[in-house]
């Protein structure tokens, strides 16, 4: 049989067919290099053994337990089964329940020993334990401490997912081929690549797998620094259409507000941007992020790059990620630049069939003229091409998945790009994350911009927070609540989170420092019939489709909704002044740049406002950071809080997975885990010391490294020989 290769179709494993294939393919996996760089979301410490006197309700824990009671099937309603049976230890005895699955009465044996993984729970004075994994305890095998749990898609099972891992890792790892250059590996005191993707997938202790992450980690940071090091020499190579400067005062007049000294540096920096030739004459494409945080100003700072792009005969197209926040821009800049003398438009899934050929055919320069159109996702069709190109603009630009982004950008290669993002970074790891862009800082808050109180509490707060609740409906305020769950259970899949910010602490936690989750579809229900039956409550949660979303954001920006249950897709930037009490659970599930967002959702109007974190955890680090969100405001020192805490993946999570692919599909799978801002920084200093020897990576050791940073960043072919 001819040996199986990292780029081979997953297909060639045993027992991939079409109908698993598919399955595969839904999570991204299609080669076998995906499914080995498919790793765990997290790992079950089965090694911790608890009694079940020690168990706590609610909570995950491995128990060893002697089965006492033969296993019975009951038939119920339905054509439903309920397998049944008691098992106990030296502290007490628990009833094991399994649902629809009648087979495990055939594999669980009267008299043997077992350990179980699951969560127990007080039902009618007696210890339930429902559906757990369980393992048969014999003389001859030894069982694994940290048990890999993988996110799954319907049509895989955790059983069917890792013995495909297993056989592929045994497949593969002989051929498998480390892009670390030997001597930066040994420099760094790093294992070898082959060992460590043995090691993720079957860990032999906490230790071994901290190494194993840290390499891989390693690597991906590496590869990153390498990528855009390189994208930012290939973009020095490009010309733009140069703008020349403008009186900037009938903008400025415009404005009902003075501007804050943050914001005029940050259009100063655009301006110059834009405007400035190099020795040759040529002008090198502005390409800028502004980092502001919410309520900076970020706005007025890209009106201003739009009237200078506009006086200068040019077009500007501004991308965002929703049809709501699309009309949010619209309402706002078009009176502003309407009155200057420019034209603006907006495009998005519902502008008509006919209203759309009309933009098609002006934009192209056959109408009427366009100087600066606002849309969705609808601005990459086909029809959409510019007559003067002259600025791109992205607004919470984390929001649209790479190639989107790429394809605006592709419409015309020589215009000037500014994204935005509303997620305070510091700016070291700014510099780091968006290196081949360089970085403007609303580090100020324009006068009048309320401050929002914020309170953390554990669940024994509960009454009284539906008090409060009820208070804000009363006085005409309205409500978030932000679930880290969706709650669509399924037993076979294992889907029951939308996320899951998985850290190295707490890959290598205790169970007993985490607290079960709320699911928002559960908590919606339960806040809608049983706690406020006469207030309108309504769930907003990725799995929706896009569609319901609006809809359902539109409906509560309107005032139409009283409570939003929501998972972390509350659309960043939409303006809800009447909002007025952010209530987050499992508070300690969330990084702190993440809480900060979701905070600025409140505070916006004149109302008070209110933020509310509830968490049972009593973990050291959790308390620490959920303290930190108590007592600071500025977006800016949360955010090197963090940084200090939990290091730079809180920051690559709360960006969204398309944050750091700068030109390409680099996907930091295990970085985003990542707890430990070092490794970042002796990262990017390996891979800028690298390049100084090797600028182009043509040197034979190194081209295993350039198939690798071409793959991820998909750059030009003459970047990389």
């Amino acid at each position: 049989m001819p040996a199986i290769l990292p780029e081979d179709s997953v297909r060639k494993l045993k027992g991939v067919g079409p109908k698993k294939g598919e399955a595969l393919q839904k999570l991204g996996i299609s080669t076998i290099r995906d499914l080995l760089y498919h790793f765990p979301r997290t790992y079950e410490d089965r090694g911790h053994i608890k009694t079940l006197k020690e168990g706590i309700d609610g909570i995950c824990a491995a128990y060893v337990l002697r089965v006492v009671t033969q296993p019975r099937v009951a038939r119920l309603r339905g054509g439903m089964h309920l397998t049944t049976f008691r098992a106990a230890d030296e502290s007490g005895s628990v009833e094991v329940v399994f649902f629809n699955q009648d087979y495990i009465s055939q594999q669980i044996t009267l008299g043997e020993t077992y350990r179980f993984w699951g969560r127990v729970h007080s039902k009618k004075n007696r210890w339930q334990i429902s559906s757990p994994s369980f393992e048969h305890i014999t003389p001859d095998v030894v069982l694994p401490d940290l048990v890999p749990r993988y996110r799954l898609c319907e049509g895989l099972s955790q059983k069917v997912l890792s013995t495909l891992i297993e056989e592929a890792v045994h497949a593969v790892l002989p051929s498998l081929v480390d892009i670390l250059p030997e001597d930066i590996r040994q420099a760094e005191h790093l294992p070898t690549l082959s060992w460590a993707m043995k090691t993720i997938h079957f860990p032999r202790d906490a230790q071994s797998l901290q190494m194993a992450l840290e390499k891989v980690m390693f690597d991906e940071l590496f590869c990153m620094g390498i990528g855009i090091s390189l994208s930012k020499s290939e973009h020095a190579k490009l010309t733009a259409q140069r703008c020349e400067r403008v009186d900037m005062t009938p903008f400025y007049q415009k404005i009902p507000f003075s501007l804050t000294g943050a914001q005029k540096r940050t259009i100063e920096e655009i301006t110059s941007d834009m405007t400035t030739s190099q020795d040759d004459g040529a002008t090198v494409p502005m390409r800028r992020i502004l980092i502001g945080d919410v309520g900076s100003g970020k706005t007025v700072c890209a009106a201003a790059a739009a009237y200078l792009t506009a006086k200068n005969g040019l077009q500007t197209a501004i991308m965002v990620p929703t049809s709501i926040l699309a009309n949010q821009h619209y309402e706002e800049l078009s009176p502003l630049l309407t009155s200057l003398g420019f034209r603006v438009v907006l495009l998005t899934g519902q502008t008509s069939a006919a209203e759309k050929r009309k933009i098609y055919s002006d934009l192209r320069g056959e109408g009427e003229h366009i100087d600066v159109i606002i849309g969705t996702h609808a601005l990459l069709q086909k029809g959409v091409t510019f007559e003067k190109p002259g600025l791109m603009i992205t607004d919470e630009q984390h929001r649209f998945g790479v190639m989107q982004r790429a394809e605006l950008q592709e419409k015309s290669r020589m215009t000037h790009l500014l994204v935005m993002s509303a997620t305070p970074i510091p700016r070291t790891l700014a510099l780091a994350i968006y290196g081949d862009l360089s970085v403007s800082k609303l580090d100020e808050m324009p006068p009048g911009r309320q401050r929002v109180d914020t309170y953390v509490v554990d669940s024994s707060f509960k009454t009284r927070l539906h008090a409060f609740m009820r208070k804000q409906f009363e006085a005409g305020g309205q409500v978030y609540v932000v679930c880290p769950s969706i709650g669509l259970k399924n037993t076979e899949t294992d889907q029951t989170e939308e996320f899951e910010e998985v850290y190295l602490e707490d890959i290598l936690s205790s169970a007993q420092e985490r607290s079960p989750l709320k699911d928002a579809i559960s908590y919606a229900k339960n806040l809608a019939e049983d706690i406020f039956p006469e207030f309108k409550v309504a769930l907003l949660h990725g799995q929706m489709k896009s569609q319901e979303k609006d809809y359902v954001m539109a409906e509560f920006s309107q005032g139409k909704i009283d409570i939003l249950v929501s998972t972390t897709v509350i659309e960043v930037g939409v303006n809800v002044p009447n909002a007025t009490l952010m209530i987050v659970e499992n508070a300690e599930r969330f990084g702190l740049s993440q809480l900060h967002q979701l905070r600025g959702r409140v505070g916006r109007g004149r109302r008070k406002s209110y933020c509310v974190l509830v968490s049972d955890c009593k973990g050291e680090n959790a308390i620490a950071r959920l303290s930190t969100m108590k007592q600071c405001y500025d977006g800016y020192q949360i955010a090197e809080k963090d940084l200090e805490l939990r290091g730079p993946g809180d920051f690559f999570a709360s960006l969204g997975d398309n944050a750091v692919r700068q030109s390409g599909g680099l996907s930091l799978t295990l970085a985003r885990c990542c707890s430990d801002a070092n490794l970042l920084s002796q990262a990017f200093a390996a891979g800028h010391l690298l390049l100084l020897k090797d600028p182009y990576l043509s040197l034979p050791e190194h081209q295993a490294l350039a198939r690798e940073v071409a793959r991820v960043f998909t750059l030009e072919s003459t970047t990389i020989s």
